[in-house]
C-alpha cells in the first residue's frame, strides 16, 4: 500500500486554486523529490499531508487513512520555517520530543548534535539561524516515522552542511518509511532521490523514477527540471 496517496486532490484559498486535481502515490522505502517553482503548490501539498490544511475536493491518504489524530504518530514534519521555542535548550527539546513522540530516538538525536558540535545546554535563542535549522531537522529525523515530510530542509545552510544533512536523511529513516523532500536546490538533493514529482501551477507535470529519467531522457533531474520549467 502507498504510504502517501492523492486522489483528485484540490485545494483552493478563496477563489484561488493552489492544487487542482492532483493524483499521485509515494511507496514505502523511497526518497521522493517534490520539485517545482515557487508558488507551484509544494508547501500546500505537504501541509495537507500533515493535516494542517483540509482538501477542498478529493482525498489525501496517509497509509490508507485521512490525515488526523491517527496519522500524526506516523508522520514527521519539517516546516519551511524554524518554529522552535527560543527559551528551550537543545536538551530540553530532546526531553520534549521524547515525551511527545513514542518513536523518538534520543540516542540518534544526541549523536547528531555531537557530530555538528551543537551544545545541548545552549538555548535556541543563542543559536545562529543555520544551527536552529539543523536542530529542527535532527529532531524530525530522530523519529522512527512512516513518512517524513521535509519542506526545504537544506535551504538555509552552507554547502558542506547540506551534504551532512542529506547523509543524515539517508541514514536515519526507517527503510519501510518514505521521505518526501520539497526543494528548489535540485542539483544538491538529486544524488539521494529515488523518484521525483514535478509540480507546476497546482498540477503534477511529471512523476518518474530518477533512473527512468536518466535512461529515457539521457539527462539529469536538474537538467530536465530546467527544460520543463524554463521561462
Amino acid at each position: 500500500m502507498a504510504i502517501l496517496e492523492c486522489r483528485d486532490l484540490s485545494k483552493r484559498f478563496g477563489n484561488t486554486p493552489a492544487l487542482n486535481g492532483i493524483n499521485l502515490s509515494v511507496e514505502p522505502g523511497r526518497i521522493v523529490g517534490l520539485l517545482g517553482p515557487n508558488g507551484s503548490g509544494k508547501t500546500t501539498l505537504i501541509k495537507l499531508a500533515n493535516g494542517l490544511l483540509t482538501p477542498s475536493e478529493g482525498q489525501i491518504l496517509i497509509d490508507g487513512a485521512a490525515p488526523g489524530k491517527q496519522t500524526r504518530s506516523e508522520v514527521s514534519y519539517l516546516p519551511d520555517r524554524t518554529c522552535l521555542p527560543t527559551w528551550m535548550t537543545a536538551a530540553r527539546l530532546l526531553d520534549f520530543y521524547g515525551d511527545f513522540y513514542a518513536d523518538f530516538r534520543r540516542d540518534a538525536a544526541e549523536q547528531m548534535l555531537e557530530h555538528l558540535n551543537i551544545p545541548q545546554k545552549q538555548t535556541i535563542k543563542q543559536m545562529s539561524k543555520g544551527t536552529r535549522e539543523k536542530v529542527q531537522l535532527i529532531l524530525v529525523m530522530s523519529r522512527a516515522a512512516r513518512l517524513y515530510l521535509l519542506d526545504e530542509p537544506i535551504g538555509g545552510v552552507d554547502p558542506a552542511t547540506r551534504d551532512y544533512i542529506l547523509n543524515t536523511i539517508i541514514s536515519n529513516y526507517n527503510p519501510d518509511a518514505a521521505v518526501v523532500i520539497s526543494t528548489h536546490l535540485i542539483s544538491d538533493v538529486e544524488k539521494v532521490l529515488d523518484d521525483v514529482i514535478f509540480i507546476n501551477q497546482g498540477q503534477v507535470a511529471l512523476q518518474s523514477s530518477v533512473d527512468q529519467i536518466r535512461e529515457e531522457k539521457g539527462m539529469s533531474v536538474d537538467a530536465l527540471f530546467r527544460e520543463v520549467f524554463k521561462c
